[in-house]
C-alpha cells in the first residue's frame, strides 16, 4: 500500500482547477498575453508598502491575536460602513489568509456531512471544492446572460434550493462581472428567510463597481444574524501576494470560524496585517486611481467586443467581462485562440453551469497589452 492508496474520497472526486489546466497549455506558448488572470496589474499602495517595511525593520514579526490585530479590525468595522455594514470589532471579525481562508474556514465551520450547499453559477471556481471538502453537496444554480447573470427568486426555485442548507453569493461576480442591486437582493434575501438559508457573501470585489455603489444582502432586515461577509485587500489594494481577508458576522458564527482558524493557521500574517492597517487609513486616492483606470479598460474591452459583432453582456463590476464563445464552443476557442493568436483567456465552463458558451476575459492588464489582445482577438474572429 502507498499513499496514493489511501487519498480521502472528498480529494480524489474534485478533478483539477480548470484554469489551472489552461494556464499550463499558456506556459508552452511564447509572447502570451493573458487576459485570464484575475489579479491587479498594479502594485499595493506604496504607503501600505511604506507600513510593512517599517513594522519588519521595528521587528514587528511576531504572531498577532488569532482574530487579528484589534486596530486592524477596528478600521475594517469603520471602512465597512460605508456598505451599511456595521460589526463588532470586539466579537464579530475575524483577520484571514486572504478572503480564501475566510471562505474554507465558513464551510467548515457551518456545513455538516450531507448539507446542501447552493452555488449560483458561473462562480469562482474554489467555492464547489470547497463545499465538498467540508462534506456537503454542491447544488448548482445556473444564471444566464439574459437576466445579466444575477440571481433571482426563479432561478433559485427551479434550481430546488428551497431544499438547500447554504446559499453561496458572490456579487460583484467573478467570472462574469455581474453586480446586483439592493431591490434585486431583497427579492433574494427573502427566499433566504422563507426557507431558512445560512449565506456565505463573498464581496471581495465591493470596491470595484463602477456606475453604483455597493449593496450587501446582509443589511437587509433579518439578514444579518444569518449571513456571514468575506472580503479583502487582495483586489482593491493590489495586495495579492500579502494574503490578507477577512469575515464578519454575528459572534457566534465568528467563535466558529475563529475556533478552526486557531487549529488551523492560528493568525494572519503579521506584516501583511499592518500593510492593510495603513490601506485602510491613507490609500482611498489609490484606490480610487485604479479604479477609474479598470473603468477605462471596461469600456474600452466592452467596446471592441461590439464592434467585433460579439455579444456581451455590460458587466459593471469585478474586472472580468464574459463575452459569448463566437461558435458557441468556448473551449475550442480559447486553444485555438492561444493556438494561433497567444491570446490567453478562459473557457467559461470551468466556472460551473451557465458558464458554457462564454469566455472570462480579465481587462486587469495594461491598455497597451489589451489593445494588442483585442487586435489579436478580432484577427483570430475574422480569420
Amino acid at each position: 500500500m502507498t499513499l496514493g492508496d489511501h487519498i480521502s474520497d472528498r480529494v480524489e472526486t474534485v478533478p483539477p482547477s480548470g484554469i489551472r489546466r489552461f494556464f499550463e497549455l499558456a506556459e508552452e506558448v511564447d509572447d502570451v498575453i493573458s487576459l485570464g488572470v484575475g489579479e491587479p496589474d498594479f502594485s499595493a499602495p506604496w504607503a501600505a508598502r511604506t507600513a510593512a517595511i517599517d513594522s519588519l525593520e521595528r521587528g514587528k514579526t511576531s504572531y498577532t491575536s488569532n482574530r487579528g490585530m484589534r486596530e486592524l479590525r477596528e478600521a475594517i468595522s469603520e471602512r465597512v460602513t460605508r456598505y451599511g455594514q456595521e460589526y463588532d470589532p470586539e466579537n464579530e471579525i475575524i483577520v484571514t489568509t486572504g478572503a480564501s481562508e475566510a471562505v474554507d474556514l465558513a464551510f467548515r465551520a457551518f456545513v455538516d456531512d450531507g448539507d446542501v450547499v447552493a452555488i449560483p453559477q458561473p462562480s469562482y471556481i474554489s467555492y464547489t471544492p470547497g463545499a465538498i471538502f467540508a462534506g456537503g453537496d454542491p447544488l448548482p444554480v445556473p444564471t444566464y446572460a439574459e437576466d445579466e447573470f444575477k440571481l433571482t427568486r426563479e432561478g433559485l426555485e427551479a434550481a430546488g434550493a428551497d431544499e438547500a442548507d447554504v446559499l453561496v453569493l458572490c456579487y460583484p461576480n467573478n467570472p462574469t462581472g455581474a453586480v446586483m442591486t439592493d431591490e434585486e437582493l431583497a427579492d433574494v434575501a427573502a427566499f433566504v428567510r422563507e426557507h431558512d438559508l445560512v449565506v456565505l457573501s463573498d464581496e471581495i470585489y465591493a470596491d470595484l463597481r463602477y456606475e453604483d455603489d455597493h449593496a450587501s444582502i446582509a443589511t437587509h432586515p433579518g439578514m444579518r444574524d444569518r449571513t456571514v461577509v468575506f472580503n479583502g485587500f487582495s483586489k482593491a489594494y493590489a495586495m495579492t501576494g500579502l494574503r490578507l481577508g477577512y469575515a464578519m458576522g454575528p459572534p457566534e458564527a465568528i467563535d466558529a470560524m475563529n475556533k478552526v482558524h486557531q487549529y488551523a493557521m492560528l493568525s494572519a500574517p503579521t506584516t501583511a496585517q499592518y500593510a492593510a492597517l495603513e490601506a485602510l487609513r491613507s490609500c482611498d486616492d489609490a484606490v480610487d486611481e485604479m479604479r477609474r483606470e479598470y473603468d477605462r479598460r471596461r469600456r474600452f474591452v466592452l467596446a471592441r467586443f461590439e464592434e467585433m459583432g460579439i455579444d456581451c453582456f455590460e458587466a459593471k463590476g469585478a474586472f472580468y467581462v464574459f463575452p459569448e464563445a463566437p461558435d458557441g464552443d468556448d473551449e475550442a476557442f480559447a486553444e485555438g485562440l492561444l493556438e494561433e493568436q497567444n491570446v490567453a483567456l478562459v473557457p467559461g465552463s470551468v466556472f460551473g453551469e451557465g458558464g458554457e458558451g462564454h469566455l472570462r476575459v480579465s481587462y486587469a492588464t495594461s491598455m497597451r497589452e489589451l489593445r494588442e489582445a483585442m487586435d489579436r482577438i478580432e484577427a483570430y474572429v475574422n480569420g
